[in-house]
């Protein structure tokens, strides 16, 4: 009966020894995956924290190419103003020079008969 007792207990002695290595085995399993998952963590908060910094960099980098796009655009709408003003002042210059030279081809041939042409040349040919 000792030895039945004997072997039994050390069938159990044996199973407890095993429970212990399997208990140690989960635990270095949950310590190993618990660091996994923390490190798993600050790689996501890492990556998170790096998205974040590019989409700021982009945000800033569209905003400043949206400023430069319009203040271009300005600078040629303006270009397009002056031009189109300068354009204007040259035709109205025309006009007027137009407009002076036909009245006064209206007034000479107004005032201006055969005996002032005549007095003129001769007023010319005197100076020479």
């Amino acid at each position: 009966m000792t030895g039945g007792l004997d072997s039994r207990i050390a069938a159990i002695r044996e199973q407890l020894d095993e429970a212990k290595k399997l208990r140690a085995e989960a635990e270095a399993l949950r310590d190993e995956y618990t660091t996994k998952i923390a490190n798993a963590e600050k790689d996501a908060e890492a990556m998170l924290e790096n998205a974040r910094h590019e989409a700021d960099a982009l945000l800033e980098k569209a905003e400043e190419d949206s400023k430069a796009l319009v203040e271009r655009r300005k600078r040629m709408a303006d270009e397009k103003i002056a031009a189109a003003e300068r354009e204007a002042v040259e035709d109205v210059r025309n006009r007027a020079a137009s407009a002076a030279a036909a009245a006064s081809r209206g007034l000479i041939a107004e005032k201006h008969d055969a005996s002032a042409d005549s007095r003129l040349a001769d007023e010319l040919i005197a100076g020479i």
